[in-house]
């Protein structure tokens, strides 16, 4: 066996927002290219934090004590009538973190532990992937102008320029110069956006963000 050391590392994705990867590597950099290799993925792993340690197969351990602590955190499933246990564990990377700090403690090696910044280009990611997640979540919700209590024939402003309006023709519609249409079609005409956007987020209702309007009243 070399003597080569290695790391243990826990990467995010802002494609798996809720899941850290947790393994070892004799080169972190060769482990990101191959994995970062895919297309099948939106956002590229990086590194969150790194322990080095002198063996292979050191990542067992650390896998052997967060299964012992909650056997229903690691990613397991069924493909073809095969199980695959894999080394993605649904916590926060704070909490895979924590865990390898512990172990760092213990070993009294608290120097080969490495939380990494991130770089602009990651920070930046992150944000959009967030604000990705968030419309999505908020698409999946329909508004409703009924139930924000804004009566069809009243008028909603851009965002980014009040001067811009649409008039509430219906319950999810709404007009704009002249045409009908959902209001997540009018926030992308306006704002060019080509990506999948959610509507209420680009519109103000006297003043107000029309999901501050849905917040307050609780829908």
């Amino acid at each position: 066996m070399s003597d080569k050391k290695g790391v243990i590392y826990i990467l995010t994705n802002p494609s798996f927002p809720d899941y850290v990867k947790i393994g070892y590597a004799d080169d972190i950099d060769k482990r990101l290219k191959q994995l970062n290799r895919s297309e099948c993925i939106p956002f590229a792993f990086r590194v969150y934090a790194t322990y080095e340690v002198n063996s292979r197969l050191s990542d067992l351990k650390l896998h052997t004590i967060i299964d012992k602590l909650n056997p229903e955190l690691r990613s397991i499933d069924d493909f073809n009538g095969q199980k695959r246990i894999r080394e993605f564990y649904a916590m926060k990377p704070e909490e895979a973190y924590a865990i390898l700090e512990a172990m760092a403690e213990i070993h009294d090696c608290k120097e080969n532990l490495k939380l990494v910044v991130p770089s602009d280009v990651e920070a930046l990611e992150e944000q959009l992937a967030q604000e990705i997640d968030t419309e999505s979540h908020e698409k999946a919700e329909n508004f409703s102008f009924i139930k924000c209590q804004i009566s069809v024939g009243e008028e909603i402003e851009y965002y980014d320029d009040p001067s811009i309006k649409c008039k509430v023709v219906g319950d999810r519609k709404v007009e704009y110069k002249g045409k009908e249409m959902s209001l997540t079609a009018a926030a992308k005409l306006i704002s060019g956006k080509k990506y999948s956007i959610a509507g209420p987020r680009f519109f103000k209702y006297k003043g107000e963000w029309l999901n501050d309007i849905r917040a307050r009243i609780g829908f």
